[in-house]
């Protein structure tokens, strides 16, 4: 949609999408000859299977005679891609279409001059303005055009990554001398709207000191994506491994060195289609030290690519994905230590308290072997909604009379049932 100021130009703006064709579908309405005589099944007799092919197609033959103007083979299946309904031919862009978040949003603009004289000193600027930030794409203020004649135009090309959802315009400008000298400002706006490509829908499980995370991604577009690649990338401390129900094509260790040289991609079909992923996350190995202790419900956050049918790239990256909050005690000496009293420190008396221990303020915790590990939780409640900070979980050797350093602050997000 296009929107200019009111007044007489000189000059005007014309936008077009730059982005691959789509298929142009004639929805069809063609037939098989045999379905009109026989059945599905026919071809399961062997003696049918021999003999009827040759009769039918003979009898095609003759119905597509080129010399028949009755035109009555328009309904009969040629070739079976004709089912399809593809005429052969590709449709160009004739409006800006759908544009997705994770997109690059390409546009061939052409700046007209309509007027019978030339004009001179043109400035132009395009931008693309979001509810949030207006990003300049061109400026031609350090080096204008110095003229187009009448008639004429003058074409550029611009891009931008969207990253946001919503609507969007983009904002085209020229100043310029018109034939009389007078210095005129001529604005365009031209608004589409980005909607979200797909969903990510994840749950996370722990089973023992494993967490598992599934990620389902669903398609909310008119076209069929293939995925290139659906990442899931750690945060610190953890480590990631996607599980497969099965490998189809195992990769041979012995010639591609333990990785694969093609990776087909995973196809989501339009309208809802989805796909799961599963990815295993353990805990990584702590640096040395005498005792440690970790905690943190932040596992990571996917990397997403994909093409449409045509190859038109996307790129998404969800937000960090939270998990449950994970606690282990690691015993990095060759010797026993324990038992241990862990506690969560209380803040000032005038602080308001946003995440408090449910029950004794104190948990005891066995022997730990050497160079073992013990996990445990703490039953918290929270106060208010939302990101909240647990700060001050300390853990004493109750024999050794030692405490040690505290647990890094903890981010979690609470939310109501």
């Amino acid at each position: 949609m296009s929107t200019t100021q009111q007044g007489t130009h000189s000059l005007a703006f014309r936008v077009m999408r730059l982005c691959k064709p789509s298929f142009h579908v004639e929805p069809p309405f063609r037939l098989d000859p045999a379905d009109l005589f026989v059945g599905e099944d026919i071809f399961d007799d062997p003696l049918a299977a021999a003999n009827l092919p040759p009769l039918l197609s003979s009898q095609l033959t003759k119905s597509m005679d080129s010399s028949d103007l009755t035109y009555g083979n328009r309904f009969l299946l040629h070739h079976p891609s004709d089912a399809m309904g593809f005429s052969g031919l590709l449709l160009l862009p004739q409006s800006f279409g759908a544009i997705y978040l994770g997109e690059t949003f390409c546009s061939y603009i052409s700046i007209n001059n309509n007027s019978n004289f030339e004009v001179r000193d043109i400035i132009i600027k395009a931008e693309i303005q979001t509810e949030r930030q207006r990003i300049l794409l061109l400026d031609t203020s350090k080096s204008p055009v110095e003229s187009v004649r009448a008639g004429g135009r003058y074409d550029f090309i611009v891009e931008h990554d969207v990253k946001e959802l919503g609507a969007h315009t983009l904002v085209c400008t020229a100043l310029y001398n018109d034939n009389d000298g007078e210095r005129k400002y001529l604005p365009q706006f031209f608004k589409f709207v980005v909607a979200n490509p797909l969903s990510v829908r994840t749950k996370v499980r722990t089973v023992k000191e494993t967490t598992y995370l599934e990620a389902c991604i669903e398609n909310h577009t008119k076209s069929n994506l293939y995925m290139d690649q659906v990442e899931f990338e750690p945060a610190p401390h953890w480590s990631a491994t996607v599980l497969k129900a099965d490998e189809l094509h195992p990769a041979d260790n012995s010639s591609t060195g333990g990785r694969e040289i093609f990776k087909p991609p995973i196809l989501i079909r339009s309208g809802g289609g989805i796909h799961n992923y599963l990815y295993q996350l353990k805990l990584a190995s702590p640096d040395s030290a005498q005792m440690k202790v970790e905690g943190t419900n932040i596992l990571g956050k996917l990397q997403i690519t994909w093409r449409t049918n045509l190859g038109e790239p996307g790129r998404l990256q969800t937000q960090q994905i939270l998990g449950t909050v994970h606690l282990n005690l690691t015993n990095h000496t060759d010797r026993e230590l324990g038992p241990f009293e862990v506690q969560l420190s209380q803040n000032s008396a005038h602080e308001e308290k946003k995440v408090m221990i449910n029950g004794l303020q104190t948990m005891v915790l066995p022997q730990v072997e050497a160079f073992g590990s013990t996990d445990f939780h703490l039953s918290l409640i929270a106060t208010k909604l939302g990101v909240q900070r647990i700060s001050g979980i300390t853990v004493s050797d109750t024999t050794e009379k030692k405490t040690y350093d505290p647990l890094p602050d903890v981010e979690i997000f609470v939310e109501s049932d």
